[in-house]
Parts: C-alpha cells; structure tokens; sequence
C-alpha cells in the first residue's frame, strides 16, 4: 500500500504549518472520546503492523504506507469524523509511532529552545528568551511516562523508582532531563533544552545588540592572542552560544580538544578532537566525568582545550591545563556575576583538593585567568553581555578584578524592551602588552566606546 499525492503532502507538512493546525485544532480534538479514539486506532494499528521495526527505519515511504493503514481504520470506526478531523487523528497517531507524541510539533519548531512539560496536563516553551503557554497535554501521566521511556531507552538508559531521574539527548542532540515519581510530586516532569543548529556567527551577535562592534574586537583579539577567557552566565544566558561564537576566531592550524556532558559546541575548524562525558550503565558503573577526559586531554596534544561548563571537580585541572602551556583555553561557568565566577572557582577547586589553602587557590585562579565574559538574559528575553572583566591578579589575598566594558541598564521602552548603552571604562587592560606581543593593535578610540541600544 501506496500514499496518495495528498496523503505525500500531508506527510511533509512543513512545522509551521503543523503548528497552525495543533493551535487550531477541531474542539472535538480535546474531548475525552476523541483521545480515547486516538487511543484505540493506536491499539489496533500495533496489532496490525509491526510498529516497531516501522519506527527504527522512518522514512516519508513508510510514513505513508501507515498513514494509509491508519486511514482505513478511522474508516471502519463508527465515529462522524469530518476530513479535518481525521487528518488531525491521523497525524497525532503517527506522531505517537515515529516521534514523540505531542512533542513532535515543538520539536519541528526552530525557534523554540525549550520544552518543558510540567505533568501531562501543562507544557510550557521557552521562545526568544520568554516562557509561553502552550495548548499541547498528554492523555495522562502514563502517555507522558511512555514517551520519556521512548527517549531514554533509545540511548541505553532506564527510568523507574530505583532510578527516578535521567539525563538523555536526542537524535539531534538536544539535552533531555526527566524526574518521575516519588521525586516528582504532582507527576512525571520532563525539560528538553534544544539543539540548535543554527550557529550564530561574531557579527550576528553585534547584529542582535548582544554587544558592540569594540567589545567583539577585543574578544576576537584575546582569542588570537591565546588569553584564557571564561564565560559566566546563568541558565539560558547564552553562554554556550557566545563560546562557540568566540571559537571562530581560532585559527585553523591549531588542534583543539573539546570536553563537554553534552555534546553542544559546533567548531568548525577542521582539527578538533570532541570528548563527551558518560553517564553509568544501568548496574551504576562505567561513567566517565569530565575530570578523567580533562587529564585524559593533556596527552593528546591540544593547542587549546575548550570545555563546555566546569561544574565540579575539573575546574582544578583545567586551571593546572592553562598554567602549563595550554594557554588560549576556553569554558563557561555558571555565575551571576564576575565576582561570582571566582567565587565558584574557589568552591570547585576545594572539591578536587580539600587541602589546598584558600589564598592558593586564589593564586591558581589569578595566574590562570586573563578574561571573565559576563553573559545576561535580560527581562525582555533579551541575551546580552553585561561586562568584560580583567583578572589582574591579587592584593593580599583577594583576587584583583577591573571592568574593561559594562552594560548599563537604564528601564524599558514602551514595548518592554530594555533599554541602556554599552559603555567602555576608560581602562586599558594589562593584557595589552601580551596583545602587541601577538601582534594585535587595537583602535586608539576603542576603550572609549559608549554605544546607546
């Protein structure tokens, strides 16, 4: 069995228009006898194909061949369904065989970051850095429970009261967290962070008011001149955008090692080892932290070492990488603010050595680190780069910090915006030296940069 030309269109509906048929779906759709019907088609479709081997293989032909299959049992269902509504039950069904249910339309839509489904009843996206209600639901928390056992199984990991919380990644690599009961009171909650595939370019970010054309050219500069720059930002911030940004400005010819828990960076040089973490097999043995892939790393010969977040005991060795020779080193951290930043450093270096005294983790971090990038997802959604930070060093026991750039926030526009201006300090930064070494000379007028946005 064949799909007709409009069954083919229908299987290639592009995602907005699949959106605009979810947003306007027949209010028959959110009856509980339209769901038990969908139900019911599924139950006999599983009896009559073999879903299973369908699904590993998931292509626009045997997409079609279902939806066919599908159609002739909504024919032979004793329900007054009109055409809209049987393509609706129909789509719905399939997205249940080869996707992720409901999920399925949210996934198609390349403007959302987020998913984050609070019990089956409530679904929330995030959108251009806001958070938006949206009208998708499951059937009950058991559809809901199935669909996260759909993705976890699919990467070899099992979710049940013994193991109550997993991380996953999808096809696409976007990041999955699920946590079901006893842990999750009110029912199974699952976040999806997307994975974005389009990778935003230096002057895309100039473009987009994230920052000023003077403060891109001193981040460019740093980056040749191998400094090593930590970005801090809270969730969502856009650390990890602004890092793969920055790492466009790497030259070519050097090899670099990447280490990530999620694979998410998207450097396009051409010589780069990626390293991913590895959670514990379902016996609770064989995980591998980034710790291990950091020490690991240092025998690979890197140029640079790029590492996705430091979040725990790790921080100590790549502070040790960036001492000894592996200059130009990259990461993010997460920090509310500059200040923060060293801060959790101290935290996550006592963890790796309990016995190291405070003042000489201090010195690690103010030996190690040239730059802070502050990252900031503003009130309006709006992602920003609040300040550029120089480490200079240490007076007595703390460590010495100088902001080069700063945002000022001034309120909101009467469409809610926020509004404000870059504004440089005046300050020339010691690294300047290190800058002309490299040989990169930066405008006269740049340290006296204000740019209104």
């Amino acid at each position: 069995m064949f799909p007709s030309l409009d069954q083919k269109q229908s299987s290639q509906l592009t995602w907005e228009q699949r959106l605009l048929k979810n947003s306007a779906r027949p209010k028959s759709a959110l009856k509980p006898e339209y769901q038990e019907l969908k139900f019911t088609l599924h139950r006999k479709l599983v009896d009559k194909i073999n879903l299973e081997a369908l699904a590993s293989i998931d292509n626009q032909r045997v997409r079609g061949e279902v939806r066919q299959a599908l159609l002739s049992l909504i024919d032979s269902e004793p329900t007054l369904l009109s055409a809209i509504e049987k393509q609706q039950i129909s789509d719905e069904v399939l997205d249940e065989v080869f996707g992720l249910g409901p999920l399925e339309p949210l996934l198609q839509d390349p403007t959302i970051s987020d998913i984050l489904v609070n019990t089956h009843k409530q679904v929330y996206v995030e959108r251009k850095g806001l958070l938006e209600l949206t009208s998708v639901s499951f059937r009950d928390d058991q559809h809901l429970f199935r669909i996260i056992d759909k993705i976890v199984s699919q990467v070899g990991r099992r979710i049940d009261e013994s193991t109550p919380m997993v991380d996953a990644r999808l096809s696409d690599g976007s990041r999955v967290n699920a946590i079901i009961p006893p842990l999750a009171v009110d029912g199974p909650l699952l976040s999806i962070r997307r994975f974005s595939t389009d990778k935003l370019m230096p002057p895309d970010l100039v473009t987009r008011k994230a920052m000023t054309p003077g403060m891109m050219e001193l981040l460019e500069a740093a980056v040749k001149a191998r400094l090593n720059i930590i970005i801090a930002g809270g969730t969502g911030a856009g650390k990890t955008t602004l890092l793969n940004a920055l790492s466009f400005f790497i030259s070519p010819k050097e090899r670099i090692v990447t280490i990530e828990d999620a694979a998410e960076l998207q450097l396009k040089q051409p010589h780069i080892a990626r390293l991913e973490t590895r959670p514990p097999n379902l016996e609770g043995h064989g995980a591998v932290r980034q710790r291990e892939l950091l020490v690991n790393s240092l025998r690979m010969r890197p140029d640079r070492i790029v590492v996705g977040e430091v979040r725990g005991e790790e921080a100590l060795d790549m502070l040790q990488a960036m001492n000894t020779g592996h200059d130009g080193s990259l990461t993010t951290v997460h920090a509310n603010s500059p200040r923060d930043a060293i801060s959790r450093l101290e935290v996550m270096v006592s963890l790796a050595n309990s016995n190291m005294q405070l003042v000489s983790i201090r010195q690690q971090i103010a030996a190690a680190v040239n730059l802070l990038v502050q990252a900031s997802r503003l009130s309006d959604g709006s992602r920003r780069v609040i300040s550029i930070t120089e480490v200079t060093g240490m007076e007595g026991e703390v460590v010495t910090l100088q902001d080069i750039f700063v945002f000022e926030k001034r309120g909101l526009n009467p469409d809610g915006h926020v509004v404000g201006r870059f504004a440089a300090t005046g300050i020339r930064p010691k690294f300047y030296e290190k800058l002309l070494a490299a040989g990169i000379r930066l405008r006269a007028d740049l340290f006296d940069e204000v740019v209104e946005v």
